[in-house]
């Protein structure tokens, strides 16, 4: 697990293709501290497992599902990426849980600079726009971010994020021009609901979002729905007369 707190910018030194995956190795002096063999180290959102490492450098293996759903298909020497290592228990959680499996890629659609900082408008996939709410959690290469803003368009859904100077200085999204590609992973908590909701009783799939639904799941009819039991009056009985006593 990670927490889209970015330790370190790297540098990918040099990827070596087979026929269904690749092979990277990526410069990254403090992401190296402390690293063991099988650890997992986040590159720009993608959570990748250390098979070899020294002091200033480690490598990992990125497999043919991971190249078709990334930016690593483009990885290229000299390209800089972020990198954060997992989280320990007891860490701070400063962003929010990001596990590093990445929904896919968006496009920097539009940039709006300020006085110090970026409004970077990003496309979104009509399959995640359900998952991405205005004010909440969304990483992007990794980072973890506040949506400021989503819509939703003719030409497709879009959500916004406001880029503050640490986060331009500090991870590879100040260097993002419009038309470049980012990773993008929607909350965890947002997916686990979508996927609950599915398969919730009442509730049905619809193909598409409408505007009494939620997060893309249909509500029953009422007239289908289960209807709860209605509440009694409790009942009291008089008490009776008792004739006798104890002897």
């Amino acid at each position: 697990m990670f927490t889209g707190i970015i330790e370190e910018l790297g540098t990918i030194e040099r990827v070596e293709h087979t026929a269904d995956a690749a092979r990277v190795t990526v410069r990254g002096p403090l992401a190296v501290e402390g690293v063991a063999h099988g650890d997992s180290i986040a590159v720009s959102g993608v959570c990748l497992t250390v098979v070899e490492f020294d002091t200033e450098r480690f490598t990992a293996d990125v497999m043919a599902q991971t190249l078709a759903m990334s930016t690593l298909d483009a990885a290229r020497e000299g390209l800089a990426v972020n990198l954060e290592r997992a989280a320990r228990v007891g860490d701070r959680l400063g962003g929010h849980i990001v596990q590093g499996h990445i929904d896919g890629t968006a496009q920097v659609l539009e940039i709006r600079p300020g006085e110090a900082w970026r409004v970077v408008r990003f496309s979104l996939d009509p399959a995640h726009a359900p998952l991405v709410v205005d004010k909440g959690s969304i990483a992007v290469d990794g980072v973890s971010l506040t949506v400021s803003a989503v819509g939703d368009e003719p030409g497709g859904s879009w959500f916004e994020v406001s880029l503050i100077p640490e986060t331009l200085t500090a991870t590879t999204l100040g260097e993002r021009i419009a038309g470049d590609r980012v990773n993008i992973e929607t909350d965890i908590v947002a997916r686990q609901v979508a996927r609950m909701l599915r398969f919730a009783p009442g509730w049905e799939a619809e193909p598409e979002a409408r505007p009494n639904s939620v997060i893309g799941f249909q509500a029953a009819p009422l007239s289908q729905q289960p209807s709860a039991p209605q509440p009694t009056a409790p009942q009291f009985t008089e008490p009776q007369p008792t004739t006798g006593g104890a002897a």
